[in-house]
């Protein structure tokens, strides 16, 4: 069975801290955001709603690129949610939908962790123990402190995804180096999976509909499908969506993390940090 790894439900609770009522800031100005490379972004339309994700090639390239040809080809279109539990994940993209199958391409590389340098648009929201966590596009980030870098061979650390809600993680089985199209997508905060299942983008829209699939273990008669998926770019012009979202170089990004900070203070993760979406 190909799956990603359920630890113990305590986990979930790292970030339960009581949080106190944060100052509001004004919302975002038209520089404050970005628009995604329409080639990055997956419209899925499911029976229960549309999830757009941001696909982040800088974290996981292998496996965005498979992931675009598996939507171009479309083998996700009609694939059922086969695994689903809540506070947890859903589980999707096996063409026989049983947990078990993939496609004939070869498997992939894990790429649980990448290498960073001063060009990653990687933009930190804080420094706890020597390490740096923040938001790289769309996509939350843990990485190596960037003063190693001074010491490294390739003047880079290292840095990986981190699994706050919404983000899209690829299931394999215990060889690390086995996944091939099965993905899922997260309903809560779960970082036991870190560089332990590759992480390659994050829910924009539709975290509501992520949410309501029906849960099982594995889905009993599952009807809760992806009716159709398609890249931004190869949607007909006159049908497409736009879709930005907020710059996290930004001056208001960088006052929301002073204000969410501030407000959960020393249980501040960065799973606390909210990306405005405007898609339309």
């Amino acid at each position: 069975m190909i799956r990603p790894l359920l630890a113990s439900v305590a986990v979930l609770s790292a970030f339960a801290g009581q949080v106190q009522a944060a100052p509001k800031i004004a919302p975002p100005k038209a520089a404050d955001w970005r628009t995604p490379a329409p080639e990055d972004v997956v419209v899925i339309d499911t029976n229960k709603g549309r999830i757009v994700v941001e696909l982040v090639p800088e974290v996981a390239p292998g496996h965005v690129a498979r992931f675009q040809e598996l939507t171009r080809t479309g083998v996700y279109d009609g694939r059922t949610f086969f695994r689903v539990i809540d506070r947890f994940m859903a589980q999707t993209g096996d063409p026989d939908d049983t947990g078990e199958g993939g496609t004939k391409l070869p498997n992939l590389k894990a790429e649980f962790t990448f290498r960073r340098d001063a060009a990653t648009p990687f933009v930190a929201a804080a420094a706890p123990a020597g390490t740096e966590v923040g938001v790289l596009k769309s996509l939350p980030v843990v990485s190596q402190a960037w003063s190693w870098a001074e010491v490294t061979s390739d003047k880079k650390v290292s840095a990986w995804g981190t699994y706050c809600p919404g983000v899209v993680g690829e299931a394999r089985d215990e060889d690390p180096n086995s996944a091939n199209s099965q993905f899922f997508l997260m309903r809560q905060a779960y970082p036991s999976l870190d560089k332990r299942y590759t992480a390659f983008g994050r829910v924009l829209s539709g975290l509501d509909v992520v949410r309501a699939i029906k849960t099982g273990e594995p889905v009993e008669k599952p009807q809760d499908k992806m009716t159709k998926v398609r890249l931004l770019s190869d949607i007909p012009a006159a049908e497409r969506p736009t879709v930005r979202v907020v710059d996290t170089g930004s001056a208001w990004f960088k006052a929301e993390i002073a204000r969410k900070r501030a407000a959960r203070g020393a249980d501040f993760s960065v799973c606390d940090l909210d990306l405005p979406v405007d898609v339309r």
